[in-house]
């Protein structure tokens, strides 16, 4: 049977679909990324799919990393890996060519940020009128003012919340404890809600939950998403917005301002610093764009 064509790589397209019913457009990404390895098998090596070696492999990785993107070599690595583990299981070949070989690390992608004017058009969306337009406005300056992510935000407790010292006791990821300051602003939002709207929701029954639904119960963050999408929309933000853009935004926000990166390392619960350094990177772009507009030369 031939290499390439309508031989080998049809028959495991045809394994790909009946195993995963993958679409038509990611079997044919599958075909051309392996017409185009045999093509230059070929052409260069005068080899064939089956007898590819593992230096052939990290050759034509070599090509294709020299006029190409990373990713799109990443993604060729991965059409090659399952091609041949596929042979492999099939007997027809002895070895996979392609252990060993690690694909390229790729650069993290910045996070999306808001401008700050973004963030006060959200944080003014909620109708504070009504008690759950006052909760959501809440949860809102409490998620931008303390960079909470969103599964600790909808877990706190009343008793997480000290007024007095104006922070909050965060349990987060491996149930490490962090204490967060919250600022006058959100910390009035917070009372104005334990006073006016919570009892309200409660309506007579009691729950150690700090944001409660209509039921009483404990906001979900599948909920909190689709509130937070419903007032993005209404402060005519055309972002794609999650409740982790206002922990990007209260990160960028603080860099933007000065802060020191070790202590919003601190704020946002990193364990490690190289996390919070991607942020400095948003930060970075917004100083060069401020720096071009004002500076003479800039």
């Amino acid at each position: 049977m031939a290499d390439r064509g309508s031989g080998l790589i049809d028959e495991f397209c045809d394994a790909l679909w009946l195993e995963d019913g993958l679409a038509r457009n990611t079997l044919e990404a599958y075909r051309r990324d392996l017409v185009q390895f045999s093509a230059w098998l070929e052409k260069q090596k005068n080899g064939k799919l089956l007898a590819a070696s593992n230096a052939d492999i990290q050759a034509y990785l070599g090509v294709l990393f020299r006029r190409t993107r990373a990713t799109t070599a990443a993604r060729l690595l991965s059409t090659l890996k399952r091609f041949y583990r596929y042979c492999l299981r099939q007997g027809r070949i002895k070895a996979d060519p392609t252990l060993k070989i690690d694909a390229p690390k790729l650069p993290r992608p910045l996070p999306k940020s808001l401008t700050e004017d973004d963030v006060e058009g959200l944080l003014d969306a909620p109708r504070v009128s009504e008690a759950l337009g006052l909760r959501d406005k809440a949860m809102l300056e409490t998620l931008y003012a303390s960079g909470l992510r969103v599964s600790e935000l909808t877990a706190l407790k009343v008793s997480q919340v000290s007024q007095d010292m104006g922070v909050v006791r965060v349990i987060g990821k491996g149930s490490k404890e962090r204490l967060v300051p919250l600022g006058e602003e959100a910390l009035a939002w917070i009372r104005r809600y334990l006073k006016e709207a919570r009892p309200e929701l409660l309506k007579g029954r009691t729950s150690n939950d700090l944001f409660i639904t209509t039921r009483g119960a404990a906001m979900t963050r599948q909920m909190f998403w689709h509130l937070l999408r419903r007032y993005a929309a209404q402060a005519g933000l055309k972002k794609s917005i999650s409740p982790h853009t206002l922990r990007h935004a209260f990160a960028t926000h603080l860099l933007n301002h000065g802060a020191d990166l070790r202590v919003v390392q601190l704020l946002l619960g990193h364990s490690d610093i190289s996390t919070t350094q991607i942020y400095t990177h948003v930060a970075r772009e917004r100083m060069k764009q401020l720096h071009a507009k004002h500076h003479p030369r800039g």
